[in-house]
């Protein structure tokens, strides 16, 4: 399939009328109904935005997502809100200095059952409107790790990894549902897997938490590969980063411990969606165990920060990753979505704008 050289991650800003109209909706002063004109309205903003900017293929923004992995979480039973914060609330970062939690998670309570596909509901509305190639995210199973409790959750799943397979298997549903409905390029959002690569992450939010590193790094690449497996006639990705919440992050180090046992691991994906937007990504020395026959995307672009790259910078960076993966398999995004949950990251809707724009612009000059 083409190589995409200007792509998106994939959320964009929500408008603030569509963050109203959901609380609306909560409340009863409009119809689901209403809402769901509201949210097609949004979706065609997105589009709008993404074809301005002239990025090769296209998302529907996430518009109708709560968080990223809402897919995995707003229309399955088995996820309720709890008293207590989980212990990934207290590690995010901004700078050096902590952030307070972005947003309150529920917790599994009970055995996870799927009821709907909200992917599904996504892409048939985006093939509709789309006039460039589409692609749909989807989260990784081992996502719903950071909604396990010991306190909520062991009396359904005294085994993290049970949950975790529980939650591939309704990945692998929305996955088969999208490829029969026509859709020809899925990336699975894994931030779990980079930030792996920082010890403290390891330590307080995975090991204190029940939850062995080591095992994410074999069962769990396992079970997202999984996810995936046996499918033809569409594009495969993979996003790691080391978390993007309102402009947060959670981890901060290179890929050399994670690289060896992902890059060759995850061996049913095309392409990988590295985050390389700052310091605490590392250098590009990781990318020399990267299989030859993928595709890397670098997400040089950040969207934690509104101020723009200097697209000569971009340039010499991708020359410096070019030593050590070939050029012709690189491609150029921003690091990561500019909303992963709804509130969104701290940069405005014109430097999203202009953010997109660089982009595209500076991938069709490298690769021109």
């Amino acid at each position: 399939m083409a190589t995409f050289r200007a792509e998106v991650v994939g959320s964009l800003l929500r408008p603030q009328w569509l963050k109203d109209a959901r609380i609306e909706l909560q409340e009863g002063r409009i119809t689901p109904a209403e809402f769901k004109g509201i949210e097609d309205r949004a979706v065609d903003e997105a589009l709008a935005i993404q074809y301005e900017a002239g990025v090769d293929v296209v998302t529907d923004g996430e518009q109708r997502r709560s968080i990223f992995f809402a897919t995995l979480t707003d229309f399955v039973e088995g996820i309720s809100p709890v008293s207590e914060p989980l212990e990934i609330h207290h590690h995010w970062r901004k700078g050096n200095e902590r952030a307070p939690a972005p947003i309150e998670l529920p917790a599994v309570t009970g055995k996870l059952r799927r009821k709907r596909s909200l992917a599904a509901e996504e892409f048939t509305y985006l093939r509709a409107k789309a006039i460039k190639p589409v692609k749909m995210t989807i989260p990784s199973p081992l996502m719903i790790g950071s909604l396990f409790s010991p306190k909520y959750s062991r009396g359904a799943y005294p085994d993290p990894f049970k949950l975790m397979e529980d939650a591939a298997r309704i990945v692998r549903e929305d996955i088969e549902e999208l490829v029969s409905l026509g859709c020809q390029y899925i990336q699975v959002d894994a931030p779990e897997l980079a930030t792996l690569v920082d010890p403290d992450v390891r330590s307080n939010v995975y090991e204190a938490n029940g939850i062995s590193p080591d095992r994410l790094l074999t069962e769990g690449v396992e079970l997202i590969n999984a996810t995936v497996a046996g499918l033809s006639g569409v594009k495969l990705g993979i996003h790691v980063c080391r978390g993007n919440n309102a402009g947060s992050y959670l981890a901060t180090g290179g890929y050399e411990y994670i690289a060896k046992k992902v890059f060759a691991a995850a061996r049913n994906f095309d392409t990988f969606s590295l985050e390389y937007d700052d310091r605490r990504s590392g250098g590009f020395e990781p990318l020399a165990d990267m299989p030859r026959d993928k595709t890397v995307i670098l997400g040089l672009v950040s969207t934690k920060k509104g101020e723009l790259e200097d697209p000569e910078e971009l340039k010499r960076r991708v020359d410096e990753a070019a030593k050590f993966f070939p050029r012709n398999q690189l491609a150029l995004s921003t690091q990561c979505g500019f909303a992963s949950v709804m509130a969104g990251n701290p940069i405005t809707p014109e430097q999203q704008r202009e953010k997109l724009k660089l982009v595209a612009e500076t991938a069709h000059r490298i690769w021109s």
